[in-house]
């Protein structure tokens, strides 16, 4: 039984090491927020149905939205918060 969970345990560090967007150990909740808005705009670019939709419900053109969330991705949370250390 302790295999299994010392398997499990490699095949999610080594998951995390492949995908930036699945956290660690150390991941702050605002890195944790920044990667879930990041992957929502993402997604919403690279499906143009869901592009279209949102185009409709904001009465904006496709382009003009694509381009909103692309530049939402670069700070999509704002800055990040100061770390107690510094």
């Amino acid at each position: 039984m302790a295999s299994d969970a010392k398997t499990v345990y490699s095949q999610q560090e080594h998951l995390q090491m492949k995908y930036v967007g699945t956290g660690h150990a150390d991941t702050t909740k605002w890195e944790w927020a920044v990667n879930q808005h990041r992957d929502s705009y993402a997604a919403y670019i690279g499906h143009h149905s869901l592009l279209a939709y949102s185009a409709i419900a904001e009465n904006e053109s496709v382009g003009r939205l694509k381009y909103q969330y692309m530049q939402k991705m670069l700070s999509p949370c704002g800055k990040p918060p100061k770390k107690e250390d510094e």
